[in-house]
């Protein structure tokens, strides 16, 4: 029997019959899931019920994970994403809440931290207090780069107010010791708002941004450093480089 799908939908309150629907298949399958914990469903099957379920694949099929073959710096990644909107909220929480040493969050405008993750003002000031290096890289919401990719995304949350977002929520914080929020340098500006990176501790959830599209509808990877020279080390580097030419909010 697979404990863990059945604890997951009843945390979710899904009935067979209900995540059969939200996946686009039957019931009866549902039911083979839970019957047999060596059954590993499709991939696209899988990923639609870790969604539905606001879960990790790792937690319901953990061989499905275990099975991919990874050979040197393939290792680093964990899981890809189709979209960003498409990794559990409980991904974004944990790394959050697990991160001691090192939060990094420089995507231009990490607005949707404050809704996505439960209580992140609370964790914020906690991770802070505690010893936690918490660093925020944002946009310049004057900048020129954020006024042109305001005209390409054209949508109603424009790119300058997602900054602002973000803004009001650290403004609310005060000045608090062990947090710094800096706007990345106008030389730097085209190169941030294509491609965010969030780090926590050896862990980076990473977003390159697709021609029109705004952050929740590009790709993300879910990478962990195994070793130096990696692609979790690449990427950050990039947001480091960033980092070393970003201007202080003042």
């Amino acid at each position: 029997m697979n404990a863990a799908l059945r604890s997951a939908m009843a945390d979710a309150g899904l009935s067979p019959r209900k995540l059969a629907a939200r996946v686009g298949v039957t019931s009866k399958t549902v039911e083979r899931w839970l019957a047999d914990a060596g059954l590993v469903p499709h991939a696209t099957n899988r990923e639609d019920a870790c969604r539905a379920l606001g879960v990790d694949e790792e937690m319901l099929w953990p061989r499905a994970v275990k099975d991919r073959i990874k050979t040197g710096n393939d290792r680093e990644l964990v899981h890809s994403y189709p979209y960003r909107s498409a990794c559990p909220s409980t991904v974004w929480s944990e790394l959050v809440e697990n991160s001691n040493e090192e939060l990094f969050l420089a995507g231009y405008t990490n607005y949707f931290f404050w809704s996505q993750v439960p209580r992140f003002a609370e964790t914020i000031r906690r991770k802070a207090e505690s010893g936690c290096r918490v660093r925020i890289l944002l946009g310049d919401p004057a900048g020129e780069v954020t006024t042109q990719r305001e005209a390409i995304e054209d949508v109603a949350l424009s790119v300058s107010t997602r900054i602002r977002i973000t803004l009001e929520h650290l403004g609310r914080l005060g000045d608090l010791p062990g947090l710094e929020t800096r706007y990345s340098s106008a030389e730097d500006a085209v190169n941030h708002v294509s491609l965010s990176v969030f780090r926590f501790d050896s862990d980076a959830l990473v977003t390159p941004h697709l021609a029109r599209l705004v952050g929740h509808d590009s790709p993300l990877l879910h990478l962990r450093r195994q070793g130096g020279g990696g692609m979790f080390d690449r990427f950050a580097e990039h947001s480091e480089e960033l980092w070393s030419r970003a201007v202080p909010v003042g």
